[in-house]
């Protein structure tokens, strides 16, 4: 006899690689787009933010899903604009001193439009505050913080919608990154963890629910993979960077009012 399977959305079979199956477990994705994903125990949907709602692909359990068009994309965009490779940009973006990282340009990255918050799909990627003594590894990590600030958007959304969040795991290309998990960290005040092979979570959920679909249990099958490491927030970081996070958030309505108008 041959077991034939139901399959999933790519976050939720993510989820299931990362034994993301009680109701809290969250996880960002940095890969193309950017999701925050968090498991809840009813159907909470938020269209006023373009918080998303769906079935989980476990029984009797659902999630919400903040999701921003582009993430590790940007940072693709920038490195072929600029003729270097991620590898080397973050290798250089990791050397910039604390007045480096305070005196950065902002990056709005919305290369592609944006959902979650904003549900706007004129909306523009925004490099804005260069000077002549602006670095490309400033650059780079505007683009890094871009990225990040938008996934606090969405995490402020999903607060918002009555989901609390209290930790992270994180996966995708941009899990990779020590310097973005622990800005992610930083900016979104708590814990981010990294697992062992947490990059291919998507294939190893799918190999999980194959395994579910044969008849063993959720418990035996679920389990949480092993954690790498865990990124702490820097309370003097986080402080700092919110400061930054007002600053990109008013230029975004800057540019809507402009658009608008």
């Amino acid at each position: 006899s041959v077991v034939v399977a139901g399959g999933g959305g790519d976050n939720a079979v993510s989820a299931i690689g990362v034994g993301a199956v009680s109701p809290g477990d969250a996880f960002i994705s940095l890969g193309t787009s950017g999701v925050l994903f968090v498991v809840t125990d009813a159907y909470r949907p938020a269209p006023q933010s373009a918080v998303h709602a769906f079935c989980h692909v476990l029984p009797n359990l659902w999630h919400q899903m903040s999701v921003m068009l582009s993430a590790a994309s940007c940072l693709q965009w920038f490195c072929r604009l600029t003729g270097t490779t991620e590898v080397a940009l973050l290798a250089e973006i990791a050397e910039l001193s604390e007045e480096d990282k305070a005196n950065a340009p902002f990056f709005l990255p919305y290369l592609s439009g944006e959902r979650t918050p904003h549900n706007d799909p004129d909306a523009r990627g925004i490099f804005w505050g260069m000077t002549h003594a602006s670095l490309r590894a400033q650059l780079g990590y505007a683009v890094l913080e871009g990225v990040s600030f938008g996934i606090n958007d969405g995490l402020q959304a999903l607060k918002e919608s009555g989901t609390p969040i209290a930790q992270c795991s994180l996966v995708g290309g941009g899990a990779r990154s020590p310097f973005w998990a622990q800005l992610l960290a930083d900016i979104l005040a708590m814990p981010v963890v990294t697992h062992k092979g947490g990059e291919t979570g998507g294939a190893l959920g799918a190999a999980r629910l194959a395994c579910l679909a044969a008849g063993k249990p959720i418990a035996a099958v679920c389990e949480k993979p092993e954690v790498w490491q865990t990124w702490r927030a820097d309370p003097i970081r986080h402080h700092t960077l919110m400061q930054r996070y007002a600053q990109f958030k008013a230029l975004y309505l800057n540019d809507l009012h402009y658009r608008q108008h």
